[in-house]
């Protein structure tokens, strides 16, 4: 690819995530009536993804200082949407777990920003899906993006 190719290249998936950040933005806002933000409802997709972490692994996993994400699941305490639990056998150890008011905003979430990917999708000319599903599925590799079978949310 040249280097022009590889410009129009960033530049397309850049206008690609902006719209993404958009339906993100707005599925959050429609399904949590803004009580929640972006960075926090990150870390209810951590927990919902890989379970129960210690707050020192979720920190790592949102990529943020540890007195952020303390900071951060306080507010989600509060709300009710996440429990924290002291480790019995070291208790400076905090585990940070979903409720289950917790889970039911991020399958809310999730059922609103599917639909608006749907339609989205269906504005997408049939010849040019096929090709669409293997580039998104070569730059979330590439980005790193676990394969779908790697999440255990069940979201359907």
């Amino acid at each position: 690819m040249t280097a022009d190719g590889a410009a129009q290249l960033t530049e397309a998936v850049l206008r690609a995530s902006r719209a993404l950040v958009a339906v993100a933005a707005r599925s959050l806002a429609a399904a949590a009536a803004g009580d929640v933000t972006l960075p926090q409802y990150r870390a209810l997709v951590v927990l919902a993804a890989k379970g129960p972490q210690r707050m020192g692994e979720l920190a790592e996993a949102l990529g943020v200082h540890p007195s952020t994400a303390t900071r951060l699941c306080d507010r989600l305490v509060d709300r009710k949407l996440v429990r924290r639990a002291v480790e019995r056998t070291n208790r400076r150890e905090t585990t940070i777990s979903l409720s289950a008011d917790g889970r039911r905003l991020v399958d809310d979430v999730t059922r609103v920003r599917r639909a608006e990917i749907r339609a989205i999708v269906d504005r997408i000319p049939t010849a040019l899906r096929e090709p669409t599903v293997a580039a998104l599925a070569t730059f979330a590799e590439a980005a790193g993006e676990p394969p779908p079978e790697a999440w255990t949310l069940g979201w359907t």
